[in-house]
């Protein structure tokens, strides 16, 4: 009995002391409360507990094709035929696959860029565009100590949360005027004339979200010109390089303005929309250098940063972006998918108009043309998104956002008629 006392005791002693009743497991949590619901996430929960045959999900930011179904590019179906069965499952170096990245910055800076051909570029592969801006901002937070960042009024809701989680200080721009619903351009240059010197901010490159208001080329060469009498660092969320229009060239015109203009860059590139990639992660950051040297050193901080982050990125999403870019004919097959979507969304924004101007509503929807991109930023109120919801099982974000990849020959008429039920005067 005394030998098994003893052996007790030891073995309690190998265990730790055991906590009062009071410190139990489960109260060393109890304070901690459920997490809000994330906006755009809880929009798809109540649609899907939604028992209506007419509902209506225009709240997801993912593409869909005309009968609302999600799409699988055949250029990616091809690439995974190739992929399959051809390489290892080795884990990749922390700054993730070079042929990925070499694509990428062709893709985003220009296929004869000097400055990927003087090495000026440090780039690593990232978890999509949210990892590429949550990398940057921890690199900003790291080196920049003192530094803060302008964000855009409205932006897309997670930028506020990367740039609070790597305790950045965020400062605000004017961007969207709601009278006009399109760019408050006037109100844009004051907020850059008026930032500290040096500052940094963040771009939407193409289809600003959640607006899809974009800055014409001739706006981007005046807000160019002004971050360079500032010194202002611009930061480029590039997450619809075409999608927008249908071209990446011309999607990537605000970056090439700002590279011509001699500015150092930032720059977060997604394959989520344009390919299709959203469930494989796959993204590229990037920083434009004064020197080889220099991108070296700022490439060797960004893989410390990612290394206790997530050590490495992963590999198929890389696999499957590499070998289509990498290939010409895959790729010009890319770029005609990448343009059925674009042109797709465009008709369909033609389309809701036509249809609310049939129902002679005295309101001008010229904006729904206007904007580009996935998402149209339609005016709406909250309360009149909550009619739509209540009244017609049409479902999207409480500030008006509509996803255009939700809108379909089938449903726009019942959209249509829907919108110009709430919005029409009384």
């Amino acid at each position: 009995m005394a030998m098994s006392r003893a052996a007790a005791a030891i073995r309690q002693r190998r265990r730790g002391p055991l906590l009062p009743a009071s410190r139990s497991v489960a109260s060393l949590f109890g304070h901690v409360e459920p997490a809000a619901k994330d906006p755009i996430l809880g929009v798809t929960e109540a649609f899907l507990a939604d028992p209506s045959p007419e509902k209506v999900n225009v709240g997801v930011g993912a593409y869909r094709d005309d009968n609302g179904k999600p799409v699988v590019l055949e250029c990616v179906r091809e690439a995974e035929r190739r992929i399959a069965g051809s390489t290892n499952m080795e884990y990749l170096p922390m700054g993730g696959s070079a042929k990925m990245i070499d694509e990428s910055l062709k893709l985003a800076y220009g296929e004869d860029s000097e400055f990927i051909k003087d090495k000026r570029i440090a780039a690593v592969q990232t978890l999509s565009g949210t990892g590429a801006c949550r990398l940057f901002a921890d690199f900003q937070k790291r080196f920049l100590p003192d530094s803060q960042i302008y964000i855009p009024t409205p932006t897309w809701a997670n930028h506020h949360n990367i740039w609070r989680d790597a305790q950045v200080p965020q400062r605000t721009f004017g961007y969207y005027y709601p009278d006009t619903k399109g760019l408050d351009f006037a109100g844009l240059m004051n907020d850059i004339k008026n930032a500290p010197d040096g500052s940094f901010f963040l771009l939407h490159a193409c289809a600003h979200n959640p607006t899809g208001v974009d800055p014409s080329e001739e706006q981007w060469r005046e807000i160019s010109h002004q971050f360079k009498l500032k010194n202002h660092f611009p930061f480029f969320d590039m997450a619809y390089q075409g999608f927008a229009s249908g071209d990446p060239e011309r999607d990537a015109k605000a970056i090439r303005i700002f590279l011509e203009d001699g500015h150092q860059i930032g720059c977060a590139q997604s394959y989520a929309k344009n390919m299709g990639l959203y469930g494989q992660r796959a993204g590229c950051l990037s920083i434009l250098c004064d020197d080889e040297m220099q991108a070296v050193a700022v490439k060797s901080q960004l893989q410390q940063i990612a290394r206790p982050m997530y050590s490495n990125p992963p590999l198929h999403g890389a696999l499957i972006v590499s070998t289509i870019l990498g290939d010409p004919a895959l790729k010009t097959l890319w770029l005609k998918e990448v343009k059925g979507m674009a042109d797709r969304i465009i008709g369909m924004r033609k389309a809701l108009k036509e249809n609310l101007e049939k129902l002679s509503s005295p309101l001008s929807w010229e904006h729904i043309t206007n904007q580009i991109g996935m998402f149209c930023y339609s005016g709406m109120t909250p309360e009149q998104v909550d009619r739509l919801t209540k009244e017609f099982h049409i479902y999207m974000t409480r500030n008006g956002r509509i996803s255009m990849a939700g809108v379909t020959t089938g449903n726009v008429a019942y959209l249509a008629n829907a919108i110009h039920e709430v919005t029409k005067p009384n």
